[in-house]
């Protein structure tokens, strides 16, 4: 296996001890995703740089003529702040002919921007929850078609940035109070969607023109407090003191009805396509209590935490971690490569 040079992008400024033992858990969370890749890409034998938050290009630009990576491994959340920035800073790097890791610029552009996406989706035909749009400024008006519950959400943020509990509402009153909620605390426009009462079900995705699905995963809730809906919250994802309590585990979709899987598996393919995605993805869904299959969120560049389910899903199908990394290195690679090939045939 060739050695590459491999600069790391991440979204934070972070000094990675050589071990995580003895860490608080706080601390562990806070970095355990760039710990993880970085040691993985060691073990290959790469040689690793990170470049921790850069604030614009000149930062990146500085290291890519200096150092000359091989590939970029982007693990950016955002960039100068903001997520939306990220695919702009990968169209650079695209434009210069830099190989980097994941999604490309403009599947990542689509993907981020929610409400086109449904809508995208919608015009194949992809089942997605009914929905409305909410913008900032404007009176809230619920379409007669959207029918109680709904849960409401930002339109642009990710990784369950302001869900809770309370964003499941049953009247106009309580629709009101949390799009009033998400414009003035989470600061964007706000989504409502038909809530889908079911089991929540996701799918990695990797390759570039040649898809590969992983094991299908499911997110199951064993010790709901009475008068809680079972929904990815943020309190779901991220307080493991709280996904011990209610006895939140993620792992293998068992007792799926007969031709669900293959099901889901084609869609999320065929959404993998219509979008424009490469490198690798999840996808996430619900799954109702008499079959139907309805796409929550397409997500490209997900955590790359050893102990996310990514990662777990690739490890029960029997990819190391190791071998996870170094595939989505290659992908990064072989997608610039086939982008030069198309170049000098124009």
């Amino acid at each position: 296996m060739k050695k590459l040079r491999v600069l790391v992008l991440t979204h934070q400024d972070i000094e990675l001890p050589d071990s995580l033992d003895g860490m608080p858990e706080s601390e562990v969370k806070a970095i355990k995703t760039e710990y993880d890749v970085v040691t993985a890409l060691e073990h290959l034998g790469h040689e690793v740089r990170t470049l921790a938050a850069p604030e614009d290009m000149t930062d990146v630009r500085r290291v890519l003529y200096s150092w000359k990576p091989d590939v970029v491994f982007n693990l950016l959340e955002e960039f100068r702040g903001e997520g939306i920035y990220v695919p702009y800073l990968l169209g650079y790097l695209e434009l210069i002919g830099q190989a980097f890791t994941g999604c490309n610029p403009a599947g990542l552009l689509l993907a981020d921007r929610k409400i086109m996406t449904k809508k995208v989706l919608r015009y194949h035909r992809i089942p997605v929850p009914e929905f409305a749009v909410f913008p900032r400024g404007r009176k809230v008006r619920r379409p007669k078609k959207l029918e109680f519950p709904l849960i409401v959400k930002s339109a642009t943020e990710h990784g369950s940035v302001g869900i809770s509990q309370a964003s499941i509402v049953n009247s106009d009153e309580k629709l009101a109070e949390r799009v009033a909620y998400v414009h003035e605390q989470i600061g964007t426009d706000a989504v409502a969607e038909a809530y889908i009462q079911g089991r929540e079900l996701n799918l990695g995705l990797i390759g570039n023109n040649r898809v590969e699905a992983l094991l299908l995963w499911e997110l199951y809730f064993e010790k709901m407090a009475p008068g809680t809906y079972p929904i990815a919250t943020a309190r779901v994802k991220w307080d493991y003191d709280y996904q011990e309590k209610r006895g939140i585990t993620m792992g293998p979709a068992k007792d799926l009805p007969a031709g669900v899987e293959s099901k889901i598996m084609r869609m999320a393919r065929r959404v993998y396509r219509i979008l424009g995605l490469n490198g690798y993805a999840r996808m996430d869904f619900r799954l109702t209590d008499d079959g139907k299959v309805y796409l929550l969120e397409p997500n490209p560049n997900p955590d790359l935490a050893y102990d996310e389910d990514f990662c777990e899903s690739a490890r029960e199908k029997g990819i190391e971690f190791d071998d996870l990394i170094q595939r989505i290195l290659n992908l990064g690679i072989r997608y610039n490569n086939d982008r030069k090939r198309d170049r000098e045939a124009e």
